[in-house]
């Protein structure tokens, strides 16, 4: 698994990290039961604090991408709820889509970029 953390971005290193994961899965880098490494491992590959990467952890755990065994510490388990996943990406999308329109953004131009976004990302598998 390779992460890059941009430390001069805005967003939160755990919310690069989360997301990171989160394309490493819909990439197919990532399968339903395999095992993430554990907190210390990633922190100190990264070069990050521990709670750092335990935060990453504990909101992909929220969101049904990771569970988290004492054990087998954190493994990729995706809990499968469409219609709370079309909930999340109406809304997380109506501010992007808000964003676009304030900057004149067409309906066309929106559907031509996210076209290309999953050619580029998804097709690929």
């Amino acid at each position: 698994m390779i992460i890059k953390i941009d430390f001069n971005s805005d967003e939160a290193i755990y919310m690069q990290l989360r997301n990171q994961i989160i394309l490493g899965i819909a990439m197919n880098q990532f399968r339903e039961g395999d095992s993430l490494p554990s907190v210390r491992t990633l922190a100190d590959n990264i070069g990050i604090n521990m709670h750092t990467v335990n935060k990453a952890y504990s909101v992909l755990r929220q969101e049904g991408f990771v569970k988290v065994d004492r054990r087998r510490g954190a493994c990729i388990s995706i809990d499968i709820d469409k219609l709370e996943a079309m909930k999340e990406v109406k809304q997380n999308l109506s501010v992007i889509l808000a964003k676009a329109y304030c900057k004149r953004i067409s309906r066309e131009e929106i559907h031509n970029l996210v076209d290309q976004i999953y050619d580029e990302t998804f097709e690929q598998k």
